[in-house]
């Protein structure tokens, strides 16, 4: 199948074969993508290396059989968006994330439309801690893992902003008592509900929160970017 001028971001690549790529790429209408980038390592290649960095949106032709496609073109469709420190970093999470929690060929276009938005978000003065928590539950939903941050996961009652809650992943969230480990407060739900960015305390519980969701949809595992982010984000504290 030949797919045209399909609007996709590079999150990752690596070397293959001799001379060429291999790109995971994030696309609106196929969803996540392997693309054999044939010939891009030579040194006369008619497709640059630098055409296929990630956080540049791109326009791909490309042929589509089985497991992989072949790139037949690339254009960058605005100017480069650099992300420079920390906010570099952020979006090497962003990438992971959406390689780690999908499939490939698994369409998901709020998830495209969530990754373009918080692109230039990152490049902002928009604390960072507040755009990862906010990309997070945007690229939960987009996947069908959306957080049920209104009302209890029990009783089906609506959280109250003061209460504190402890989220269980299969059910929502569970009133607690003072003291609980991994406790936040109602208000920090609703914020996040309501895109309303929470305080300092709240950005923390929520980060933790989150944490345990995804680790939850990984089966497990960690993601390699936590630990990085985790000193870059420190220092901005």
């Amino acid at each position: 199948m030949r797919i045209e001028q399909q609007p996709a971001y590079v999150l990752h690549s690596r070397p293959y074969r001799e001379t060429s790529m291999l790109l995971e790429c994030l696309t609106r209408d196929y969803g996540r993508i392997g693309v054999v980038a044939r010939g891009v390592r030579r040194e006369r290649a008619r497709l640059q290396r630098a055409q296929l960095e990630p956080f540049q949106p791109l326009a791909l032709d490309m042929l589509l059989r089985g497991e992989l496609a072949t790139l037949l073109g690339a254009e960058s469709t605005s100017a480069p968006l650099r992300l420079l420190g920390d906010a570099g970093l952020a979006g090497l999470y962003l990438n992971e994330l959406a390689v780690r929690l999908t499939g490939r060929q698994d369409p998901h276009p709020a998830l495209f439309d969530a990754y373009a938005r918080t692109l230039p978000r990152l490049a902002s003065t928009e604390p960072l801690a507040w755009t990862l928590r906010r990309f997070e539950r945007d690229l939960l939903d987009a996947i069908g893992y959306g957080l049920q941050l209104e009302f209890e996961g029990e009783s089906g009652e609506p959280v109250e902003p003061g209460q504190l809650y402890r989220y269980l992943v299969e059910e929502g969230p569970s009133p607690c008592r003072p003291g609980t480990p991994h406790a936040l407060r109602g208000d920090d739900l609703l914020a996040l509900s309501e895109d309303r960015q929470p305080d300092a305390v709240g950005l923390s519980a929520l980060r933790v929160m989150m944490r345990e969701v995804i680790r939850h949809h990984l089966g497990g595992g960690e993601l390699r970017a936590w630990q990085v982010l985790g000193v870059a984000l420190s220092r901005q504290r």
